[in-house]
């Protein structure tokens, strides 16, 4: 009777649209004959919700189903020394934690927009990514033209509920890590200067700096393979590589 609990509580975790009868008439085809009231006792016993309540799935459910297909998007906002309000276009990959800076303009057009959404899907396309959904808030700069071309490529666009930031959590939480590590350390002179210190922090932000919800490793490295030589450890010569006049540091050992 433990096996057919077992299999019971599984298939109601793997399926959870599915009711006891639903289960029960499962067990049946895989030739487990038990009656409908024993599958309903063992879903009751365990805590198991109805089908109804187990199938209504949620926003992190989505989130964490769809994560090597999700790409989320946002803009960012900087003020140049001169005063000009530069606005910064960014797409970051929720599995890899990739950030791709699409650019960045004082002039948020629809022109301009859609033509960073051009080359976005071009880039995916050069590196066989296969998004199936984009996050991006309801801001009046995404004109009705980035969700249509996006469309066309099989890119869904999932716009988050207003005011509600934390559907856009990971968008958000770069955002905060480029104005933190980059924008607040930096006097930024011009649209040429910003859009250079950012493509030093995309290199550095993909290549090199590690990331704790993906176990430390970089969106285009693995971890290098740990050092257990005892000689070795005990005669580190770790160097410093300087981006950005010393505003970023990368660690590397000496050639």
């Amino acid at each position: 009777m433990r096996s057919i609990r077992i299999l019971v509580l599984r298939l109601a975790r793997e399926n959870p649209s599915w009711g006891y009868r639903r289960l029960h008439g499962e067990l049946l085809v895989l030739g487990v004959k038990v009656a409908a009231s024993i599958v309903w006792k063992i879903l009751k016993d365990a805590g198991v919700d109805p089908a109804p309540d187990r199938s209504s799935s949620t926003w992190a459910d989505f989130l964490r189903s769809q994560a090597d297909a999700l790409l989320a998007c946002d803009f960012l906002e900087t003020v140049t020394l001169s005063g000009t309000r530069m606005y910064v276009l960014a797409v970051i990959e929720h599995s890899s934690r990739r950030i791709r800076i699409l650019g960045a303009t004082a002039h948020p057009t629809t022109s301009w927009v859609t033509q960073a959404a051009k080359n976005l899907v071009m880039d995916l396309e050069d590196v066989g990514c296969q998004a199936r959904f984009i996050i991006r808030d309801r801001d009046g700069k995404f004109p009705a033209l980035f969700d249509a071309l996006l469309k066309d490529t099989g890119i869904e666009v999932v716009l988050t509920d207003i005011q509600m930031p934390r559907m856009n959590s990971i968008m958000e939480r770069w955002v905060q890590t480029c104005r933190h590590e980059l924008l607040d350390r930096t006097l930024i002179w011009n649209q040429r200067h910003l859009l250079h210190a950012l493509r030093e922090f995309e290199e550095f932000y993909n290549s090199h700096r590690p990331h704790q919800v993906i176990a430390n490793t970089r969106p285009l490295h693995p971890l290098p393979t740990p050092i257990d030589d005892p000689e070795k450890l005990s005669h580190l010569d770790i160097r410093r590589h300087d981006r950005l006049r010393g505003i970023l540091h990368e660690y590397r050992h000496a050639a």
